[in-house]
């Protein structure tokens, strides 16, 4: 699910570099208090208070809470792509890519994700549900997710694991489905959805409809 860090950063300017520090520092208190709290509790004023800044500094680079809401999503979003996609080039078959892609989803806290990335999700299908431009940036989200999944079933229809024929678009939009779906249950604590439950009912149905099984 991601690029790997361009060589730039090194011959930042200096101001640069804190600018971008103070950037992460600001994104990861808010990714933390609105998965505590929510976002309609939570205050520009207290992401500045987390990070000792100013409330008019976070205005100043995010302009509103539900901009800040997204950035921090796709913030933490970016570091669990890095994982996936580390992890994922190193399984030598189709089978292994998607169970480890399963344990990413299914993880309390995946690789490169801040505490509670659920809680940010929640809120941007609240905000998406009322706000034309948070539902772009939930496209968005969802489009990458769904991509890596295609790209994930293409390489073993090309490596000879999958049927030529499958319909890889139509097999991503539903398998996405499925673990959003699960994973909110599991996030809720769901006590018949537990997380060894929905991994199996994730796996069973990508094995069946890819002819793994």
């Amino acid at each position: 699910m991601a690029k790997s860090p361009a060589p730039a950063a090194a011959s930042a300017e200096p101001g640069e570099v804190a600018q971008d520090s103070r950037r992460a520092q600001m994104l990861e208190a808010a990714a933390e208090l609105i998965a505590e709290r929510g976002l309609a509790r939570t205050r520009i004023a207290d992401v500045a208070a987390r990070v000792g800044i100013s409330p008019a500094l976070v205005v100043y680079y995010f302009q509103t809470k539900e901009a800040l809401l997204i950035a921090a999503l796709r913030d933490s979003e970016t570091g669990f792509y890095a994982a996936a996609e580390g992890l994922l080039r190193n399984q030598g078959s189709l089978r292994d890519r998607l169970e480890t892609l399963v344990e990413l989803t299914f993880s309390e806290e995946s690789q490169g994700e801040v505490r509670g990335q659920w809680g940010l999700w929640f809120d941007l299908w609240n905000e998406a549900f009322r706000h034309p431009e948070v539902a772009a940036d939930r496209r968005a989200l969802d489009e990458q997710w769904r991509g890596l999944i295609g790209r994930i079933v293409r390489a073993g229809i090309d490596e000879g694991q999958v049927a030529a024929d499958l319909d890889v678009d139509t097999f991503s939009v539903t398998w996405a489905a499925l673990l959003d779906g699960l994973s909110v249950q599991v996030a809720l604590d769901d006590p018949v959805v537990t997380r060894d439950r929905a991994i199996g009912i994730a796996l069973d149905f990508a094995r069946r409809e890819l002819g793994l099984v």
